[in-house]
Order: C-alpha cells, then structure tokens, then sequence
C-alpha cells in the first residue's frame, strides 16, 4: 500500500486539509493504491483495446492521448512493468516526445460500458529493442513503463457507452493497416514522410480538406 507522505503532494495535501478529505485520503492512499499492479488490475488491462496518455515535456507541458489497439495491446511484462506500441500518427509524436523528455506518465485504462476503471502511474522510456518491436506488428517504437502506483478509481461519473466496432486503422498480426484518409489532402503531399510516397494514389486519389472534413463529420474518415 502507499504511503500517503509519500503518494500525494504537497499542494494535494493542502486542498485535503482545505476539504477536510485529509483522512479520507490516507485511507484511500493506504487502502487501494499498490506500487505494483494487482491480479485484477493486470487482467483489466489485458482486456482493453484502448486507454488514454498523459505525459509531460521536460518544461512540464501537459498533453493528453488517446491510444487504441487490438485487445490487449498494452502487454503486462510483469507486476512492476508494461509495454505498449506507438503506431502510425501525424508525425508530431507529441506523447513519444514528451517520454522521451521527461519519462513521467499516467495511463487511464477505462469500461465505459461496466462502467470502471484503473488508473497507472509511471516511468516510461521510448525503445526500439528489436526484441520488443516484434511484439507490436505495425509499431515504429515501443514505451516500456515502470510502474510507480496503480489503483481502481471510483467509476460514479462515467457515462455508459457501447462499444461499436474495432478501428480499421488498428495494425494487422502482420503489422499491415489501411492508409489513413487524410494522408490523401493534396495541401500534405509535399509534407508526408518518404514511406508514404504513392499511398494517395493508391488509396483512391488525392482529396481536398473540405471532403476529408465531410467524410470526418460522416464518421467515414
């Protein structure tokens, strides 16, 4: 269990006190949050096809990142340690970054349809272990994490939603994916990186931002 001096800050603290929460967050500190993950939190982890990023630059500029996969993308390598893939994006690579520069991330693992929740703390670092890369087909690199604190959140405020259907930009067991629609916006051509020369042409043809725009608001995108 954590140790409240410990697990919270300073100014945390100090609204606690402010709330008169101080008692009801050492004992939730000391009740629910390990410092490694737990049976349960490794299997719901194991059962998500998503999860959201946060991570931090070395100036402490946040950011926040949706990342989706097949199920079970994000890979429990033990109780203290994950991994998970970067696959293809907008080549800003904000979140890898962001690791890369500061090394300090939450992971927000979430049901909307149960609803519930599990909440990870950690140090990440970027790899291209070869070794690590062929667990993720598809990925140009691979966050390993470890892990500081992980803990089942109050689920009260999530909204239920149902799950529709798995992305089709999701990478194949082959690592093989469909070229994203908006590589094809004939303003980006000159921009796209050298692997994707020829990807509009065979995609069906170059096309404006406004249809890209149209076909987002579609959900056809």
């Amino acid at each position: 269990m954590a140790d409240p001096n410990e697990f919270y800050s300073d100014a945390q603290r100090k609204l606690q006190a402010e709330q008169d929460s101080k008692n009801l967050a050492e004992a939730m500190a000391a009740t629910i949050v390990f410092d490694e993950l737990q049976e349960d939190h490794s299997a719901f982890i194991a059962s998500r096809d998503y999860f959201f990023l946060s991570s931090v630059n070395a100036d402490g500029e946040p950011t926040v990142s949706y990342k989706g996969g097949p199920v079970g993308f994000v890979h429990v390598l033990s109780p203290k340690k994950l991994a998970f893939p970067s696959f293809d994006g907008n080549g800003m690579f904000f979140s890898m970054g962001n690791v890369a520069d500061a090394g300090k991330i939450g992971m927000l693992f979430i049901d909307m349809e149960t609803p519930h929740r599990v909440r990870v703390q950690g140090t990440a670092a970027v790899s291209k272990n070869p070794d690590m890369m062929k667990r993720f087909p598809g990925s140009n690199m691979v966050v390993e994490v470890e892990v500081t604190s992980a803990f089942i959140n109050c689920a009260r405020y999530i909204h239920k939603h149902k799950r529709l259907e798995t992305s089709k930009y999701v990478p194949d067991e082959e690592g093989a994916q469909p070229f994203p629609s908006w590589k094809r916006i004939d303003l980006l051509q000159d921009a796209l990186p050298g692997k994707d020369a020829g990807g509009a042409e065979e995609a069906g043809g170059l096309i404006t931002i406004e249809q890209y725009q149209e076909a987002l608001e579609k959900g056809e995108s």
